[in-house]
């Protein structure tokens, strides 16, 4: 189990988009994803996902809209 990821993602459907997104973030920071990189290198790609979610949220809140 090593490796196993048990994070289930609150919207039904969303590994498949979350999963593309985190390998668009990681090649924009210059960065491959894998066993073989540090956990620095990984989790950086992660803290670089949430932030910009934080950040698409508060932008769609402020306007008004649903997201």
């Amino acid at each position: 189990m090593a490796g196993e990821s048990n994070n289930t993602p609150a919207a039904q459907g969303a590994s498949q988009q979350l999963d593309r997104f985190k390998y668009e973030v990681a090649n924009e920071m210059g960065l491959q994803l894998g066993g073989d990189r540090t956990s620095r290198e990984n989790g950086s790609v992660g803290g670089q996902m949430t932030k910009r979610m934080i950040q698409f949220a508060e932008e769609h809140l402020k306007g008004g809209s649903k997201i």
